[in-house]
Parts: structure tokens; C-alpha cells; sequence
């Protein structure tokens, strides 16, 4: 499918219904979502939004400015309210977006999300002349090494071996940090469901826990031999879960 390009704003659209937005991480594809985009799409017009992470000028790069991108978007189409999605730091700005504009969400998903706490890289930022030390790093998202093609480990070596591009992905990883949300995700008394994968290295179990312990309307599901990528490494799993809690919170019918 074609990636719509209206303005500053970059999206996939598929389906017929109330707005779900998807928002992908910082080494995230739009394609990270599509299972779960052949899910939903019967019962949501799916978008899945493009975080502009390169193309922010360096002034204005963090968590902030692709939450105001979030918002820019949903006024942009007029939504008056949106189910939102988000995976790891794309659920970190969704954290972000409802600290100001928590009347427009329906309802919150957050998988392997920052904001409490993210081990990037297992600790350590790839080597960037290195593609098998960069290859192991990037094995840290998921629980079965297979995960990580020759293609996935291309993509994230040309974007560290791009000045401008690694630049702004070290500015955004340190946001991510600056910006943590212990202190507002009490105050979210939204829907939300918490999908995690019980061997994530990067946002570790704890992590969903104390997101489930302070956000007042939250369920917490698990999926055990799963990494920090749910949506991917078991789609069938994932969706079954989302589609089930939906249908849980009378947002679709069965």
C-alpha cells in the first residue's frame, strides 16, 4: 500500500470506521503493524502514522515535538476522539500527547512502552562500523534471534552510519529519558491496555507493572517467549489479545 503524504504528515490509511492511530518506535517500519493492521481494519480506518524522528530540525528534536506532530495530525483530520497504539517509544508519545489532550482518546495501548524506564541497546549504542556487534544489540528486541534479518540489521546500520540521522536519534533517545512519566500516568483515567512480552530486555516486566499498578483504568496482559516488539514477534497472539479487550470495553462488537 501507499504511503500518503498530505503536508507535513506521512501515513498508511486502511478500513472503515473510528480513527485507531499506530505509532511505531525509534528504529520502528510502519510495516512493524501490519498484522495487526489486517486485524482492525474491518472494525477501525487504521492509521499508521510516520513519526518525523529525522526530519525534526535539531532545535526542536524530543518527545514534545512528536507529540505536538500527533496533535497537529489528529486536529489536521478532525478526529474527536482516537483510540491511539503505540509500541515502545511511539507509546511514550502517546503518554506524552494524553498529559495535555486526554479528552481526544478513546482509548490507550501501550506495548513495550517508554517512559518509565527503556535499556536502550541492552545498555550500549552500537559500534556503527560494526554490523555483526550492531546485529547483537538489535537481538535484545526480541526473545527468538531469528527475528533479526539481514534487512532489519541494513536498515538500522544505515541509519547510525547517517550523521544526520544518528544525531537525532541520540537527541531523541536522551528525551526519552528526560521525559519520564512516573509523575502524570496517574492522572490518565482512560482505557488502557498494557500488552508486554515477558522476556522484554528493554522495557523489562517491571516496567508494565508499575505502568498497570498507577494508571487507574488499565489491564495488563502478558505473552511469554515474546521481546519488546509484541506486534511483530507474535501477531496472531497480540491481536487476539487487543481484540479481545476491545471488544472487553464495548468498542467493537464480537
Amino acid at each position: 500500500m501507499s504511503e500518503i503524504i498530505e503536508g507535513k504528515f506521512e501515513y498508511l490509511k486502511q478500513g472503515d470506521g473510528p480513527p485507531l492511530i499506530l505509532l511505531h518506535g525509534l528504529f520502528g517500519a510502519l510495516s512493524n503493524f501490519d498484522p495487526l493492521v489486517e486485524k482492525m481494519k474491518s472494525k477501525f480506518t487504521v492509521y499508521t502514522l510516520r513519526l518525523p524522528i529525522y526530519s525534526l530540525p535539531l532545535i526542536s528534536i524530543g518527545l514534545k515535538s512528536l507529540a505536538k506532530h500527533l496533535h497537529g495530525f489528529i486536529k489536521f483530520k478532525g478526529f474527536a476522539k482516537v483510540h491511539l497504539l503505540g509500541n515502545s517509544l511511539g507509546g511514550h508519545v502517546g503518554l506524552v500527547y494524553a498529559t495535555r489532550h486526554l479528552d481526544k482518546i478513546e482509548s490507550l495501548t501501550l506495548t513495550g512502552s517508554s517512559g518509565l524506564y527503556e535499556n536502550a541497546f541492552g545498555g550500549t549504542f552500537p559500534r556503527r562500523e560494526d554490523k555483526n556487534f550492531l546485529r547483537e544489540r538489535i537481538t535484545t528486541t526480541f526473545y527468538d534471534p531469528n527475528m533479526v534479518t539481514d534487512e532489519l540489521v541494513d536498515e538500522c546500520y544505515n541509519a547510525v552510519n547517517d550523521r544526520g540521522k544518528l544525531i537525532r536519534i541520540l537527541h531523541m533517545a536522551k528525551s526519552a529519558i528526560r521525559q519520564n512519566m512516573r509523575g502524570e500516568i496517574e492522572k490518565m483515567d482512560v482505557p488502557t491496555c498494557l500488552i508486554w512480552g515477558e522476556n522484554d530486555e528493554i522495557t523489562p516486566p517491571r516496567v508494565a507493572k508499575e505502568f498497570h499498578e498507577k494508571m487507574p483504568l488499565s489491564e495488563l496482559f502478558w505473552i511469554p517467549k515474546c521481546g519488546h516488539a509484541p506486534m511483530m514477534e507474535h501477531p496472531e497472539t497480540f491481536n487476539q489479545i487487543y481484540w479481545g479487550w476491545m471488544v472487553k470495553q464495548k468498542f467493537i462488537s464480537s
